[in-house]
């Protein structure tokens, strides 16, 4: 199941925001990239989860977006964007993951528009000085691969699943976004080196917890921030024999828009924003080494053809 965004009009924002003004029993502020977004929640769960996942932003400084999750019985789920005021209203959102995704979203709209700060959906991880990010459309290893890299003893890790970037002359910065991962109970199984972290963890109904990877790479084992050199697109397609390719940037751009910027979470699609996400990405592949790797073999082959574009 997926959900669409519906856009909607500042006065209808100022509405439903006066109208749930009671339910607001949780109120916190996140910090992603110096951007300020605000959750209000009636729900414990919610608000739990965000600390878990979010650097805390103070609660003096004014926000830039809001992330309203709420709770109807007998309605469906339902999203809502006000992009004059960066508010989102989420409705019978029981997966967190969206809930988060929502949010970074909402972040992004507000600096790509104001700071021409650009977005990724994608993982971020320095190996051995070579800064690395893995693009992927949903189920084709993102996570898998990304947590694969992170079992080297050099690698460090940026985020695993949305960065923000800075195009510069020295080469693209790519700054993380969370303070912990959510991730399946898969990685464990795949990666036994994950195994004791994920006993850890506690699991959602979907599977999936909050944890924090330095528990495993240690503290110097998360990075702020990482100069990008190679971008490891994914792919699952068993009619084609080919494991893995050097793209160009042409190739790498048709790639991505062929899979909507590997992003379902894009609030706002019209055509100045194909424009502006268009233009950033054929900068960064310009600006990087791109592969595309085919992850229909077994993942500890599969990580072996992505070592290889790493190193080569």
């Amino acid at each position: 199941m997926r959900y669409e965004t519906k856009l909607i009009t500042p006065e209808e924002k100022t509405r439903l925001f006066d109208l749930n003004i009671k339910r607001y029993l949780y109120t916190k502020k996140a910090n992603i990239y110096g951007c300020c977004i605000k959750l209000l929640t009636e729900l414990e769960e919610v608000k739990d989860r965000w600390e878990d996942n979010f650097y805390t932003m103070d609660e003096n400084i004014r926000s830039h977006g809001r992330v309203v999750v709420l709770r109807e019985e007998g309605s469906p789920l339902d999203v809502k964007y006000d992009p004059y005021t960066n508010t989102a209203f989420l409705t019978n959102v029981d997966y967190y993951g969206w809930i988060k995704s929502i949010t970074l979203s909402v972040a992004s709209d507000v600096l790509e528009d104001e700071h021409e700060i650009y977005s990724v959906h994608g993982a971020a991880i320095d190996v051995d000085g070579v800064g690395v990010s893995i693009i992927a459309p949903s189920g084709t290893g993102k996570t898998t691969h990304s947590w694969g890299l992170l079992r080297l003893k050099r690698a460090r890790l940026v985020t695993d699943d949305w960065y923000f970037v800075r195009m510069y002359e020295q080469g693209p910065l790519a700054f993380g976004s969370e303070k912990n991962c959510y991730v399946e109970a898969d990685v464990g199984k795949i990666w036994k080196e994950y195994e004791g972290l994920m006993e850890k963890a506690h699991f959602d109904r979907r599977g999936r917890a909050i944890v924090n990877v330095r528990w495993i790479v240690g503290s110097g084992g998360v990075i702020p921030m990482m100069t990008l050199r190679k971008i490891i697109m994914l792919k699952r397609d068993r009619e084609d024999p080919t494991v893995a390719r050097k793209l160009s940037p042409e190739e790498a751009l048709d790639y991505l828009l062929s899979n909507d910027f590997c992003n379902p979470h894009q609030l706002v699609r019209d055509e100045r924003k194909l424009r502006l996400r268009k233009d950033f990405f054929k900068r960064l592949f310009e600006a990087t080494e791109v592969y595309l790797v085919n992850t229909i073999k077994p993942p500890h082959e599969i990580h072996k053809q992505i070592l290889n574009a790493i190193k080569s």
